[in-house]
């Protein structure tokens, strides 16, 4: 055998255990690398989801779930909205001035974009429980002074009709308004606010 085929099949095993280990490193490195990327629950579970108001009646609220929490959206009459401001003295943060309570465009007396419709996280900034709908005002276990709002059963905080907290309660803050837009009249997009300007 002459040295040059031995210089050739040398060669030659040189570079098909090259070409094998290179294309055995790329399949192991691709697996690893995919496992950096969130799973299809994971993203779904971060995806902004919309919400259909359009038969959501005045007075009603609806419920949905964005990023594993509950997202309370209620559509609120001309009389709630003006009894609001009854109350405003016995609130802890009427002016929403706990910047991470809510983005810049809800920062207003109605915590919206929109005055009739209220986007609002439905977890109690005490302890995380879920706030239940007190909309009628007055009942006989929440007082003569009760306009309307969001009563936490497990610790007794009380917030107004725009997720305002009130004083000398638990929760130390307004409940959280999520970043949000409207796609239409009807159809809100919770979790992403591109383009909504304060």
């Amino acid at each position: 055998m002459s040295e040059k085929s031995g210089m050739d099949r040398r060669h030659f095993l040189t570079v098909a255990t090259s070409v094998t280990g290179t294309a055995g490193l790329a399949m192991a490195i691709v697996p690893f690398a995919m496992s950096f990327k969130p799973s299809a629950r994971a993203q779904a579970l971060g995806a902004p989801v919309q919400v259909d108001i359009s038969k959501l009646e005045i007075g009603e609220m609806v419920r949905t779930t964005w990023r594993g929490k509950t997202v309370y959206v209620v559509r609120r009459s001309t009389e709630m909205l003006s009894l609001m401001d009854k109350n405003v003295d016995e609130l802890a943060d009427p002016n929403s001035e706990v910047a991470t309570q809510q983005p810049a465009y809800a920062q207003n007396s109605t915590r919206s974009i929109n005055p009739e419709v209220l986007v609002v996280l439905g977890v109690c900034t005490h302890l995380g429980c879920a706030p239940i709908d007190r909309f009628e005002v007055s009942p006989v276990d929440l007082g003569p002074d009760w306009v309307g709002g969001f009563y936490c059963p497990c610790h007794g905080s009380k917030f107004d009709l725009s997720g305002r907290v009130y004083a000398g309660v638990p929760a130390p803050t307004n409940m959280e308004v999520p970043p949000y837009r409207f796609l239409s009249e009807d159809l809100i997009l919770v979790g992403d606010d591109t383009g909504v300007t304060a």
